[in-house]
């Protein structure tokens, strides 16, 4: 069902069958691998629907995931691998620089899509938030990006890490 197309309504679906099945969840991040590229956007548009209940599951593969995004090309799978990972929280005493420099990258590249962007400002200040001098790299990242044109979606993300690094600054 994976190689074709599908639908939000199979998306869901296919997210309940996988959902609290060990099995079935290593079978979709298997097809989140696989070479056929519609069949692992796909698993990973399934993999961004499972319930909360999956969260621990998705929180074993970070890792994995981080490895994944870093050596992509394609641009849907990043995205999807993005939204994934920015949904997750990052161990203050064991974060992946090469992850986060990463989304340092992203934030103020023009070239990349508004959603890699949106996702990589949220992912960064996740792992910055421990850390005061990370927090001021972050900001000055975003001071950057303000001077950029940007979608309604990068403005929000924006305007939303700008207030969450305010409230950790009081």
């Amino acid at each position: 069902m994976l190689s074709g197309k599908i639908n939000l309504p199979e998306v869901r679906q296919t997210a309940l069958w996988a959902a609290g099945n060990a099995d079935n969840l290593g079978r979709l991040w298997q097809m989140a691998q696989a070479a056929d590229r519609r069949a692992a956007v796909n698993a990973l548009w399934v993999m961004t629907h499972l319930p909360e209940s999956g969260a621990g599951w998705l929180a074993s593969l970070q890792d994995e995931m981080i490895d994944r995004l870093l050596a992509e090309t394609d641009t849907a799978k990043r995205r999807l691998l993005l939204h994934l990972l920015r949904e997750q929280e990052y161990d203050p005493e064991n974060l992946r620089t090469d992850f986060l420099d990463f989304c340092l990258s992203k934030i103020n590249s023009e070239h990349e899509p508004y959603a890699i962007r949106c996702f990589s400002i949220y992912a960064a200040f996740k792992m910055c938030r421990h850390y005061p001098e990370l927090l001021a790299e972050l900001s000055e990242h975003l001071d950057m990006m303000s001077l950029q044109p940007m979608s309604p979606g990068l403005k929000s993300a924006l305007r939303q890490t700008r207030k969450k690094i305010s409230a950790l600054s009081i």
